[in-house]
C-alpha cells in the first residue's frame, strides 16, 4: 500500500490517509487491478483491507489522529456482516480504532443491485465506520446514485477539480454540489489538487478536506509529510 493524506485545511493536519494499492515493488495500481477478476475479487478485496490497516499502523498512523480510508469493491461483498469480520479482526490485532475507518467505493459500471450497495453502506454506518462515494461526478457516481445512497463523504472527481480556478462551469457545479451535500449532512472531499490556484478556489467554495499532489504525493509504505501548515490557512 501507498498512503496519501487528505488534509483538513482548517487545521493543516491530515484528516485521513487514503490507502492506495501498489505492487510489492511499488508497481502502479493499474498493474495490480488489471489482474483482478470475478474469481479472485473477494480474496483481493479482503487482502487489501488487511494490508491497508497493517500498513498504516506500521507507518505510524497511531501517532496521529487521522482516519484511514480504504477502497472496497461492492461486488466483492456478498454479506456486509460476514465480509467485515476479517477487517475487524485485523483492526483489533493492530490496536486500530474501528471508528477511524472510512470505506470508499466508486462505480465505473452501472450497479446491477443498488439495494445491495445501499445495505453495505447502511451496515457500515451502523457499525460506526465512515463511508464515501469516490469519483463523484464521473461515470455512474453521480446524482442518481446519491439519491439512493447517502454516504458520510463525497469525493469530487478530479475532472471537476482540474483547472477549476479558470473554469466558471466547474466552479458553479462544485458550488452546487457543496451546497447540496451540506443540506444532506455530507462532507465534501476534493481530490486531485495540483496547484495553489485550485486549492484557493476550492477553499473559497467551502471545501474543507483536500487531497492531491499539491499537498503530498502518495508514500509507498509510509505516511508522507504535508507542506507547511501556514500554506493551508483558510482563504477569507
Amino acid at each position: 500500500m501507498a498512503f496519501q493524506p487528505i488534509v483538513d485545511c482548517e487545521t493543516g493536519a491530515p484528516f485521513a490517509y487514503e490507502a492506495l494499492v501498489r505492487g510489492a515493488d511499488g508497481a502502479s495500481a493499474h498493474s495490480v487491478l488489471s489482474r483482478v477478476h470475478a474469481d479472485n475479487r473477494y480474496a483481493f478485496d479482503q487482502k487489501c483491507r488487511v494490508a491497508a490497516i497493517e500498513g498504516a499502523v506500521a507507518a505510524g498512523i497511531m501517532d496521529t489522529d487521522a482516519k484511514l480510508s480504504i477502497n472496497f469493491l461492492p461486488n466483492a461483498v456478498y454479506s456486509p456482516l460476514a465480509c467485515i469480520q476479517l477487517t475487524l479482526k485485523t483492526a483489533r490485532a493492530c490496536g486500530f480504532p474501528t471508528d477511524r475507518l472510512i470505506f470508499e467505493f466508486t462505480e465505473d459500471e452501472h450497479m446491477a443491485d443498488t439495494d445491495h450497495v445501499k445495505l453495505i453502506i447502511e451496515t457500515y454506518q451502523n457499525m460506526g465506520f465512515g463511508t464515501a462515494i469516490d469519483d463523484f461526478g464521473a461515470g455512474y457516481a453521480g446524482l442518481g446514485l446519491l439519491a439512493g445512497i447517502q454516504t458520510d463523504y463525497l469525493k469530487l472527481d478530479m475532472e471537476l477539480v482540474r483547472g477549476i480556478d479558470a473554469s466558471r462551469p466547474r466552479r458553479l457545479i462544485v458550488e452546487g454540489v457543496v451546497r447540496m451535500a451540506r443540506s444532506l449532512g455530507i462532507a465534501v472531499i476534493a481530490e486531485g489538487i495540483e496547484t495553489a490556484a485550485e486549492y484557493e478556489t476550492l477553499r473559497v467554495l467551502g471545501v474543507r478536506y483536500l487531497q492531491g499532489y499539491h499537498f503530498a504525493r502518495p508514500g509507498f509504505r509510509e505516511l508522507p509529510a504535508i507542506g507547511p501548515v501556514e500554506s493551508y490557512a483558510a482563504v477569507a
